[in-house]
């Protein structure tokens, strides 16, 4: 049985990766690159050698990233590692299909340059925060933000965007063109922010204090139903001068209304208060890091 989860697990993990790095080719096949926009990373660079080279943007990607695979396969480890290959092989066979289909011409024609802005780069932050929450990436500069991210607790969004404004930045070099660096560096800020967006909200807690004359049993269910710690805390009702059970559950904010469906079953009268909590370290959260 515990082979057949980490097998499922393992299985829903690739399927999500190739879901998101088919969304994030879209979001640069079909309005980015046509209109001459440029985001960092591999991908950035691969677009500045499709202008201006007219070498194909997958083929590209591969090879960029051969270099930075090795370094990840020695610091990283293997499992994150063959996912990422796996990311990167895939993410190249979805953009050179991208660019066969749409060609120089934009998905959507005649669209603003500011909605292919907030469209592109917002497919692409979306698909990039989901390729990382399920421990891989797309490769380049990416790695290196998992890296650095290992290490010291910054947000994985900022780290991309210093990195990739240096990157745009060198780019004008080669295109000369001041509208499309403009446009480039909203492209960044978009997809950082998107990025930051669905990695954090995937990481959001929760601290939750029930009131209830049934704890033992919301107890029982949350640990097995929901597979979270519960702490009891013994307690006394100031107005009636009675004893009472409390308990405190920390739980990802995604588990909240599982929870509270939870305390209502066993006890409609319960009292329930929850609070967002800034951060939560330790055993089914986040590692501590320097």
């Amino acid at each position: 049985m515990k082979g057949y989860n980490y097998f499922w697990e393992e299985l829903k993990s690739y399927i999500a990766v190739t879901i998101a790095t088919f969304i994030m080719a879209i979001g640069w096949t079909g309005f980015l690159i046509p209109n001459h926009m440029l985001g960092g990373g591999v991908s950035g660079i691969a677009a500045v050698l499709y202008w201006s080279a007219g070498l194909p943007t997958g083929i590209s990607i591969f090879g960029l990233n051969f270099v930075l695979l090795i370094i990840s396969i020695k610091s990283l480890g293997w499992k994150f590692s063959i996912r990422t290959i796996y990311a990167v092989v895939i993410m190249s066979v979805f953009f050179s299909m991208g660019q066969s289909y749409f060609g120089d011409a934009p998905c959507i024609p005649d669209l603003e340059p500011i909605l292919s802005v907030f469209i592109g780069a917002g497919l692409s932050g979306i698909a990039g925060g989901f390729v990382f929450l399920y421990g891989s990436s797309t490769g380049g500069t990416d790695i290196i933000i998992m890296m650095i991210n290992r290490k010291r607790d910054i947000s994985l969004g900022k780290l991309s965007l210093i990195i990739n404004i240096i990157i745009v930045s060198s780019s004008y070099i080669i295109t000369k063109d001041p509208r499309a660096l403009v446009y480039s560096y909203a492209v960044l800020m978009v997809s950082s922010y998107m990025m930051d967006v669905v990695i954090n909200g995937s990481k959001q807690s929760v601290q939750m204090f029930i009131f209830s004359s049934k704890a033992e049993d919301i107890a029982d269910r949350i640990g097995n139903e929901i597979h979270r710690g519960v702490t009891f805390i013994k307690g006394t009702g100031w107005y009636n001068k009675k004893d009472v059970n409390i308990l405190m559950v920390i739980a990802r904010k995604t588990e909240q209304t599982l929870i509270t469906q939870i305390v209502k079953q066993e006890d409609n009268k319960a009292f329930l208060s929850i609070n967002t909590v800034m951060g939560v370290y330790g055993k089914g959260f986040e590692e501590i890091k320097k």
